[in-house]
């Protein structure tokens, strides 16, 4: 499903507890979940605050085929982020380069292990 050109919701936690949920590119390390995303996005801002995630990954000709992932945030890193978000941009658009960089802002790998994995 993460191999596939399929895209994820990611669930975060906001300050006051409640939920934010962003679709996402979706890649893995290993075991590892990895999300690509803007160093000033939310989701990165609650993600260094309260690692718990949650995310849903369906399959694009077939919604209805789905994995739900629970887990935590292991590591935030700015290490292979640049090259990271090129292959991600092959991947879901079939572009060499990921066209939307914007100047000054960085990318960051955020590196999610899994507690719970269901479909």
């Amino acid at each position: 499903m993460i191999e596939g050109k399929n895209f994820a919701n990611l669930g975060t936690l906001m300050p006051d507890g409640s939920p934010q949920v962003t679709p996402v590119w979706v890649d893995h390390e290993g075991e590892l979940v990895v999300v690509n995303t803007a160093e000033r996005r939310v989701k990165l801002r609650n993600v260094t605050r309260d690692p718990r995630v949650a995310l849903s990954i369906f399959e694009q000709e077939n919604p209805y085929n789905k994995i739900l992932i629970r887990g935590t945030v292991l590591e935030i890193t700015k290490e292979g982020a640049e090259d990271h978000i090129d292959k991600m941009a092959m991947k879901y658009r079939g572009l060499k380069k990921y066209p939307w960089r914007q100047p000054g802002v960085s990318r960051v790998l955020i590196k999610i292990k899994p507690s719970r994995i269901s479909t």
